[in-house]
């Protein structure tokens, strides 16, 4: 796997409904496609179609995969290990979003 240093990485803009192709992906992270193999095989990344050129990501597969990268480049984290800790900060995520909604407005 060959990861190329992304630290100038711009921001992006995308929709709910956009997708990606798996040459999408590599252009937009900086990445070979085996990068992205490797990542929908630990599961952090979950394509429709066919494998390979054929597959398709949903718009949430780019902010996954930049967040995996970052842990593995920041960090030292293993594959296995980042794909771990971005389930678990999206749990975190969806349970702040939820008290969020919960918790009245306080004024100070």
């Amino acid at each position: 796997m060959n990861i190329k240093d992304s630290s100038a990485m711009p921001i992006d803009i995308i929709d709910e409904q956009t997708t990606f192709t798996s040459a999408d992906l590599c252009r937009s992270c900086a990445v070979e496609v085996e990068v992205i193999e490797a990542l929908v095989e630990y599961g952090v990344l979950e394509p429709t179609g066919k494998k390979g050129h054929h597959w398709h990501f949903s718009s949430s597969s780019l902010r996954r995969t930049r967040i995996t990268l970052s842990l593995q480049r920041d960090l030292g984290v293993n594959l296995a290990g980042a794909a771990l800790a971005l389930d678990l900060l999206e749990q975190i995520d969806e349970l702040n979003a939820r008290l969020r909604t919960r918790e009245p407005k306080t004024r100070l």
